[in-house]
């Protein structure tokens, strides 16, 4: 399944988009663009697929999608059909690293939000008071022009810049964009997982990489990546084992030991415990 580049169209007056998606269905196919994304739905039900991640969405779901990401939304049967009692209704915002110039994104006030950018690489779903706050500012959205539109979205900046309230979707092995400005140390301790991976990395090897004793390790990986070593590494996994999957020339059990499996049944486990279904369940999925 090939994802589709999408150049999306943009009014010469304004410096970032702000549309209404309205339909029997969302019609646009599995796809990536070089802007940041919003996507709030305001009507229907069906699932999202945002990378690897597969996930369900209803009123009210609200998801914050980085550069180049890939991801699609699919109605419930109701509206691919045409039988809902009312329209399928989304509503973006759209914005490049750049929209308002090559610096602004470097000023000392968007650091915070820098940071979000780097998670949004791999998608943010939005929950509890977050994604309540945020979901009223772009309802009005639609209907604002000049600085209160502007004013609105540094609002959704700065919500986002404040709060732990959103799950990340997409597994680090999928995304394969992804760039850290961070030291050396960092780099290497990555770089190490993504070609090791498919093999047993104890604590102590990986402590070694970045030159540190387990427990400084332990901190450091938990202080970037907002998870532990081990849970990362599952998750580098699983994510490859989607690739695999996708590919329909391994069957199950060989996807697992590719990936650093020592056993069928944990595999089972852990990608269940990720993807909300088996690895079996998933391939067929990819059929959308």
């Amino acid at each position: 399944m090939k994802a589709v580049e999408f150049h999306l169209p943009q009014d010469v007056d304004k410096s970032f988009i702000v549309f209404r998606e309205t339909g029997d269905f969302f019609p646009a196919p599995w796809h990536y663009h070089a802007h940041y994304e919003f996507v709030l739905v305001t009507k229907s039900t069906g699932r999202r697929m945002i990378g690897d991640h597969i996930g369900y969405f209803d009123e009210g779901d609200l998801v914050f999608l980085g550069s180049l990401l890939p991801h699609v939304w699919v109605n419930d049967p109701v509206y691919l059909n045409r039988q809902a009692d009312h329209k399928a209704d989304a509503l973006v915002i759209h914005f490049t690293n750049d929209f308002l110039g090559d610096d602004f994104m470097n000023i000392p006030e968007i650091e915070n939000f820098r940071k979000v950018m780097k998670l949004a690489e791999r998608g943010m779903s939005l929950k509890g008071e977050t994604r309540e706050k945020i979901n009223e500012i772009i309802k009005k959205m639609p209907e604002m022009n000049g600085l209160h539109r502007l004013s609105s979205l540094f609002l959704i900046f700065d919500i986002m810049s404040n709060t732990t309230e959103y799950d990340l979707l997409a597994s680090p092995r999928f995304v394969q964009n992804f760039h850290y400005d961070s030291s050396e140390r960092f780099k290497k301790i990555t770089g190490y997982i993504m070609e090791n991976f498919d093999k047993d990395i104890s604590l102590a090897e990986i402590a070694s990489v970045g030159s540190m004793g387990v427990t400084a390790f332990c901190n450091f990986f938990k202080e970037q990546f907002r998870v532990t070593f081990v849970e990362y590494l599952t998750t580098v996994r699983i994510g490859h084992a989607c690739k695999l999957l996708s590919q329909n020339d391994r069957n199950v059990v060989e996807v697992a030991y590719e990936c650093g499996f020592n056993n069928l049944a944990n595999f089972n486990r852990q990608f269940k415990k990720l993807k909300d279904m088996t690895p079996s369940d998933y391939r067929k999925t990819l059929n959308i």
